[in-house]
């Protein structure tokens, strides 16, 4: 007969392997930076709500979605809709959004020139080379009225879409990550928030123009199609949209990301 104290130690025992039962690992994919940051803040909130997220960071804009739909990972947050679709058109992966999370306004950055106007007839601008963020770049510019594009509305415009280019600037397309690398090399070029911040740029100061908050660009909560309805979904959003991440991104990045919620 077990005495009072092993009885003890046994409920005890039973408590906590129940506890940790009910606690599920995710495997949540971003980019290194601030999206890394806000999920870090994030996986402290989901902690506390039964879910344990393992931050796995990449270097680009492409594996993380490639993972997802191969199933090492559960769930990423790192890009825009328009990404996610485009990516989906090209390979058919079953993926979906379940939230959005945060804006964060692209600009246009040089080292060479204070002002857009400055720039000279013929510079060179360098834009993203997938079509989303080259697109988002040249809707920047032709709402800026440095060119005019043939559907300012169209997600997917390429270079060749320019209908109007009065200062026949050329545009050279690179990888996302290799962009703030490029700006010794070229006039001006786009950059994405978080790649500006690895830089040292603000986002905030530095652009000589840049997209308003408002647009189809805000970043979100990607899973497989399959998982868009179990419970773990909804704790992982609503953990992200909590008060402690919201206040954690407004007091870090101070305008370079904006919260959606």
């Amino acid at each position: 007969m077990m005495t009072w104290f092993q009885r003890t130690i046994l409920a005890a025992a039973l408590v906590l392997s129940a506890g940790a039962a009910q606690a599920q690992s995710l495997r949540v994919g971003v980019t290194a930076g601030p999206h890394a940051e806000v999920l870090d803040a994030v996986r402290k909130v989901a902690a506390e709500r039964g879910l344990d997220i393992r931050v796995v960071e990449f270097a680009d804009y492409v594996i993380p979605n490639q993972a997802l739909a191969a199933g090492d990972l559960d769930a990423n947050s790192f890009q825009h809709e328009p990404y996610l679709r485009n990516q989906i058109a090209k390979t058919g992966w079953n993926l979906v959004k379940v939230a959005t999370t945060t804006a964060s306004p692209q600009g246009i950055y040089s080292k060479r020139y204070k002002r857009i106007g400055d720039l000279p007839a013929g510079a060179t601008i360098a834009i993203q080379n997938d079509p989303s963020n080259g697109a988002r770049s040249l809707q920047i510019l032709h709402a800026n009225g440095v060119i005019r594009l043939k559907d300012p509305g169209n997600a997917a415009a390429t270079v060749a879409d320019i209908a109007e280019n009065p200062k026949r600037f050329r545009f050279v397309e690179l990888d996302a990550a290799q962009l703030a690398r490029a700006l010794d090399d070229v006039d001006a070029a786009s950059i994405n928030n978080n790649y500006a911040l690895q830089a040292g740029l603000s986002p905030v100061t530095d652009p000589l123009i840049k997209e308003p908050v408002e647009g189809p660009w805000v970043n979100i909560i990607a899973v497989r199609e399959a998982d868009r309805d179990k419970p773990w979904v909804r704790t992982l959003v609503e953990a992200y949209r909590s008060q402690p991440v919201k206040d954690f991104i407004l007091a870090r990045f101070k305008g370079a990301y904006v919260p959606t919620w």
